[in-house]
């Protein structure tokens, strides 16, 4: 196939994108305008008849004091990673990368490698010698996402070593997800395993309310969400995030970005962001109140979400990032120990890959990166 790259407008890139099945919201047009710190560009590939054949959001970081970027694809870019010629795609990004003056391309293929289900996890939890999810023989793998891995290398593409959680990577390369395609919503629920189920009874029974919120209740949504981040320890994103990501990505569609709000006696004890893109639907951010956990209004309110995803003919109900760590003494446990009890799937993809267009500034950025 004969292909050819060029920039593309922000709406042949949304038509693109609304012509497949799926994409990462990390790749639809507005998420350049949530990412304000970064300069942005949509590309585009064409074949011989002029149709296109794939697409990429480009964001460019500048170096401080010179005008050299690093350039992200997160989760990107949208292309077909299994054709043989993968080499034809690539180059041309590369190249007109180089000319808009990054000395670095970080790009994330959306190529799952290995799928774990429920029982799989459950068992490697069980096992006192398994410590990771890799330790746990995969109940699917994809051979041909190892040779993509294998061309890549072959180009120069490089990737560094994540110690195993898998959260080295900017974008996490473990994802928890709940397949919903070809299954009906009493399957889902009876996947589920019985705690989760208990506790969706008992926030039902104690009268948990799960409701949607609108772009004036981003102010509520902070307030828990700070209440979260002091609780965990992470450091939380102002409002004005929020705000900007609700107003870019539901201006691009309507239904981009959702809000929910778990109440219980008239307060809000729990909420969550919902992401759309096709038959994809991500839950992004999560927080709750310190107080009236026992009503459990998590469960509740992802019951609420999945239900609303398949309402819409969602195939995927995904719960982002976990670690690979079954190791029940390792702080990161806990993500997937809560996410496994909705009878999904661990998913691992190839991971993120960079590609030094300048090795000395390259170089440089690791170093820079790797003490922070």
């Amino acid at each position: 196939m004969s292909l050819t790259l060029r920039t593309i407008s922000r709406e042949q890139h949304l038509a693109y994108i609304q012509s497949l099945p799926a994409a990462s919201h990390c790749q639809v047009p507005a998420w350049a305008e949530v990412k304000t710190e970064w300069r942005s560009e949509s590309l585009g590939w064409f074949d011989k008849d002029g149709q296109m054949v794939g697409a990429g959001l480009v964001l460019y970081r500048q170096l401080p004091k010179i005008k050299r970027y690093l350039a992200y694809l997160p989760e990107g870019p949208v292309l077909n990673w299994y054709a043989p010629n993968l080499n034809e795609w690539l180059q041309p990004m590369l190249a007109h990368l180089k000319e808009q003056g990054a000395f670095s391309v970080k790009m994330g293929p959306p190529v799952v490698i290995r799928r774990w289900n429920a029982a799989a996890i459950k068992s490697g939890i069980q096992d006192p010698d398994v410590k990771r999810l890799r330790d746990v023989e995969a109940t699917h793998i994809e051979p041909r996402a190892f040779e993509v891995s294998d061309r890549l290398r072959k180009m120069g593409w490089q990737q560094g070593e994540d110690g195993g959680a898998g959260f080295g990577d900017v974008q996490p390369r473990y994802v928890f997800q709940v397949p919903l395609a070809n299954r009906s919503l009493d399957d889902v629920l009876k996947g589920f395993n019985q705690l989760w189920r208990r506790n969706i009874k008992k926030a039902e029974k104690a009268g948990v309310e799960v409701v949607q919120g609108s772009y004036e209740d981003l102010a509520e949504w902070q307030r828990l969400y700070e209440i979260t981040a002091e609780r965990d320890h992470f450091r939380p994103r102002p409002l004005s995030y929020f705000q900007r990501m609700w107003s870019v990505l539901n201006t691009e569609d309507p239904n981009r970005m959702r809000l929910y709000f778990a109440r219980h006696d008239g307060e809000n004890v729990a909420a969550a962001t919902m992401l759309i893109v096709g038959g994809h639907v991500w839950y992004s951010y999560g927080a709750s109140a310190n107080h009236k956990r026992e009503v459990r209004p998590s469960n509740a309110m992802q019951w609420r979400m999945l239900r609303d995803a398949y309402a819409m003919g969602a195939t995927v109900y995904d719960l982002r990032g976990i670690s690979d760590s079954l190791d029940e003494t390792d702080h990161l446990f806990g993500l997937i120990q809560f996410k496994v009890g909705t009878g999904g799937e661990a998913v691992e993809y190839i991971g993120e890959w960079d590609f030094p267009l300048n090795k000395l500034l390259h170089k440089a950025l690791d170093i820079y990166m790797s003490r922070r």
